[in-house]
């Protein structure tokens, strides 16, 4: 055996491998996602699978609902990862063709010929960094406990504040990312990709709001 990948298996794994280079390099991945072959599409399509599941959940706990879940008694950290899981998964499917369509639309209005479908996995290779928080929920849940769900426990004033921050600003980042691959898949200036990512950009922004009880 020599050792080399199938043909079927390396496009999979370097759209893996891409799911992390989105992070650091966005135009060069966002450049691939200009294939919109059914041969691309499919190849992508567990780690982008992945990437929703894992932002779904990341976007869920991120919301007001999670501060208050110990609040009712029967709620208890063996039902948490349950709730975490399912809601997590509805949400993150419910905000990838929702967003996604917005996302479409917003660019269709700027110009774009481009297919729902490839808008889709340009959002899903943007919410790499809303998958990503979920790195900050060990730290809090050390520092603060069953008290993180529960509201005006001990994470409440400045911890909690911090934390919110955090999860805020990779939301933020991933609005930042969505904008580059709008502009790097179509090849627009600035003007014209963030005039396209306005109005998918409204969803995380009114979700932002609410959690922190502006609206």
């Amino acid at each position: 055996m020599d050792g080399s990948v199938p043909a079927s298996v390396a496009p999979e794994r370097d759209w893996w491998l891409r799911a992390l280079l989105v992070l650091q390099s966005p135009r060069a991945v966002f450049a691939a996602l200009r294939d919109d072959s059914d041969e691309a599409a499919q190849a992508r399509q567990e780690p982008l699978t992945a990437i929703v599941f894992l932002a779904g959940v990341g976007g869920v706990l991120a919301t007001s609902v999670t501060r208050g879940l110990f609040d009712d008694p029967e709620f208890d950290a063996l039902l948490l990862p349950v709730w975490a899981i399912v809601a997590g998964a509805i949400h993150g499917v419910a905000a990838y063709f929702v967003v996604g369509a917005l996302a479409f639309v917003g660019s269709s209005f700027a110009g774009s010929l481009g297919s729902y479908r490839r808008t889709r996995h340009v959002l899903g290779y943007a919410a790499v960094p809303v998958a990503l928080s979920l790195l900050v929920w060990p730290v809090r849940l050390a520092l603060h406990g069953g008290d993180t769900f529960r509201r005006g426990g001990s994470d409440a004033g400045l911890g909690n504040a911090v934390f919110e921050v955090l999860l805020a600003g990779f939301v933020a980042w991933a609005v930042v990312l969505l904008a580059i691959g709008i502009r790097t898949v179509h090849g627009w200036g600035w003007p014209r990709a963030l005039a396209a990512t306005a109005l998918p950009a409204l969803v995380p922004a009114l979700a932002l709001a609410r959690a922190y009880g502006l609206v």
